[in-house]
């Protein structure tokens, strides 16, 4: 049995060998969320019988966990049993109880119905800017899909879907209703058939974080939804986007805004680009691709882009935790570096 001297040793070795969680835990001004959080979730009414609620302070943080490595409820549970850091991070002694995955789900649940994300994820960049880091340089648009469990649906339920229905025999069978997501949709890229929602965001092209994010079923052409992720002129003029949001209509919307429109030329079969058009492109790509390094990392470094909630309220919950926790670790790069520089 371990005693309190040899925990105070293993958590010494976990400082030793560069535990980010404790990085995350000293740097990420948490108490900031708290009042949102429990105002939000309104707690004091309740009877005062049973196990107390966990804190929602803490529970906020297993979501940002979750997101972080994108790990089942089940999961989640299992991982803050097993691993000394995660309970650290949480502020949990060995003797007392966790959150279960019935209780997570439970309070992602309540996030969901009150729409708080959202204001969690514009709380932070208010933090953000109140630390120096506004938005500079222009702007970054672009869209990733966000793939979700392929539905297996017969031609006629698809088509009864896509019409605003539901069909017949999913009512009268309300547990294979409750598995069907008829809010996500079929798109093509490249040739391949895509399942699920896309993630519309907007970065700064310094210091290269998340500043605006919408989400759509994957069905909708990344141009739709140029208008909701723009930023006033204070992010810089140019808007930089790859051939998708090339349109006469998206120039004049640049203009009513005093923004410029460095963005790619698109390619048609009967109509190739000329190599001055070519070399504009290879030279707007570079700029670009700072946004393709965000899709990269929440792909490679945060456990993929797999969702798994029904219905499009909850896939934007799920992403826009994943968006707040790539701020989160953006963050800390970016303080980091300023930390370790010579005096």
């Amino acid at each position: 049995q371990l005693s309190f001297f040899d925990l105070t040793h293993r958590y010494v070795a976990l400082t030793q060998k560069g535990d980010p969680w404790e990085q995350l835990a000293q740097h990420i001004p948490w108490a900031c969320f708290r009042k949102t959080l429990e105002k939000t979730l309104c707690r004091s009414k309740r009877p005062k019988r049973g196990w107390p609620p966990f804190d929602a302070f803490l529970m906020f943080k297993v979501l940002v966990l979750q997101a972080l490595y994108n790990l089942s409820d089940d999961q989640t549970e299992y991982q803050i049993c097993d691993r000394l850091s995660f309970m650290r991070f949480f502020g949990l002694d060995l003797h007392q109880r966790i959150p279960d995955a019935k209780t997570i789900g439970l309070f992602r649940e309540m996030l969901t119905q009150a729409e708080v994300v959202e204001i969690l994820f514009t709380q932070f960049g208010t933090y953000l800017a109140e630390q120096g880091l506004q938005a500079r340089g222009g702007q970054l648009i672009d869209a990733s899909l966000i793939p979700a469990p392929k539905q297996r649906n017969t031609r006629e339920e698809n088509a009864t879907v896509k019409a605003g229905e539901c069909p017949a025999d999913w009512e009268v069978q309300p547990a294979k209703r409750r598995q069907k997501d008829t809010e996500a949709r079929w798109t093509k890229k490249h040739g391949t058939s895509h399942f699920g929602y896309k993630n519309h965001v907007n970065v700064d092209k310094q210091p290269k974080l998340i500043r605006r994010y919408a989400v759509t079923n994957a069905a909708v052409h990344d141009s739709q939804v140029l208008e909701e992720v723009l930023q006033p002129t204070i992010a810089g003029r140019n808007v930089w986007a790859d051939a998708a949001y090339r349109s006469e209509e998206i120039e004049g919307q640049l203009k009513k805004r005093n923004l410029r429109s460095p963005i790619q030329y698109k390619w048609y079969r009967d109509k190739p680009l000329i190599p001055q058009q070519t070399r504009t492109n290879q030279g707007l790509a570079r700029i670009r691709a700072r946004v393709e390094h965000v899709f990269g990392h929440q792909a490679r470094a945060m456990g993929g882009k797999l969702i798994r909630p029904i219905g499009r309220v909850r896939a934007r919950v799920k992403i826009g935790l994943k968006n707040l926790t790539y701020r989160f670790q953006r963050f800390l790069v970016l303080t980091t570096a300023v930390r370790e520089q010579p005096m």
